[in-house]
């Protein structure tokens, strides 16, 4: 039996999906499940356990190789856990363990969901043939990883290039993480909403109060709304003008549910990252929306673990 497929799980806090996953990034079997309400650890963990039993189950598991996990962060590699901010119920969670015990002791690689997503964009999306990249997720949370040297650079633990995390307000909001200012307190998707709800912000009929409905309304030339954009445009740009400052990128792209809001976004991240990256060779940073979607996380997934087990060349 050839073993040429990854295994893939792409598990946050709004879904938990999973994939099959060839050496041309196809996913030939999917599964997926909501991230259950609450967010309990072992609701959370039985969800995870179901989208493996459908996928073990499915016509091709006898061809995985390894597994990979791209989870929301932060998440520690070298232990195998992850204590996701939007996940509360799992803090120091033995993620690889308990993933590992399901799929009968194949090799289970993890990495950030960030991380995954660089992985999936430098491979087969926007950041293909690009040697020092950043790139997001701009979503429920803001995540990131870099590509370093042509090279995928998760770090240690698996959280390389975290740029939700950056402080960009030092006397900002305070966030989750310990920090205030946060550039995911900024710029994620539920403070977008909740910045143009508290400037007066009215959403429609349906009672919608999501950033889709924000952007909605910002299309149509709402102007509490285009500001409530804008400022998240502004840190991500601050984010993105400190990590090219810190370690030479030459394109940043943007994926992520918020980034769906194309230019609402993008016009003004751009603007504004031309005062932010002043310096000679930060200036030229592009900035491209993501080219995978929603399956960036799993195509990541499953790149992650195909590089490190030496199952298909993976470089962009």
């Amino acid at each position: 039996m050839c073993h040429d497929l990854a295994a893939a799980l792409d598990i946050g806090g709004t879904k938990i999906a999973g994939a099959l996953v060839d050496s041309s990034g196809r996913l030939l079997v999917r599964a997926r499940r909501a991230t259950p309400a609450g967010r309990d650890g072992a609701a959370v963990m039985g969800a995870v356990a179901e989208v493996l039993r459908e996928l073990t189950a499915a016509r091709g598991w006898a061809r995985v190789a390894a597994v990979g996990i791209g989870s929301a962060g932060p998440v520690d590699a070298s232990a195998g856990t992850v204590s996701p901010v939007n996940i509360p119920g799992w803090r120091d969670f033995p993620l690889v363990d308990q993933v590992r015990a399901v799929v009968g002791g194949l090799p289970v690689v993890l990495v950030g969901d960030g991380v995954a997503m660089t992985a999936a964009e430098h491979w087969q999306g926007a950041a293909r043939g690009h040697r020092d990249a950043l790139c997001m997720v701009v979503s429920t949370g803001v995540g990131g990883g870099l590509v370093l040297g042509g090279r995928l650079h998760p770090g240690p633990t698996g959280n390389a290039g975290h740029i939700g995390h950056l402080s960009v307000d030092l006397d900002g909001d305070p966030c989750p993480c310990g920090g205030r200012g946060c550039v995911e307190r900024i710029a994620s998707g539920p403070h977008i909403a909740a910045r143009a709800l508290a400037a007066g912000w009215r959403p429609g009929p349906d009672g919608d109060t999501s950033a889709a409905a924000v952007a909605g309304s910002a299309r149509a030339g709402d102007p509490i709304a285009v500001a409530s954009f804008d400022r998240a445009g502004q840190a991500l740009a601050a984010g993105i003008a400190a990590t090219a400052s810190l370690v030479e990128i030459d394109i940043a792209v943007i994926g992520g549910g918020v980034a769906g809001a194309g230019e609402l976004l993008l016009a003004p991240l751009r603007r504004h990252l031309k005062t932010y990256a002043a310096l000679s060779f930060a200036r030229d940073v592009a900035v491209a929306p993501a080219r995978l979607g929603a399956d960036a996380g799993l195509i990541g997934a499953a790149a992650a673990a195909a590089g490190a087990r030496g199952l298909w060349a993976v470089g962009g």
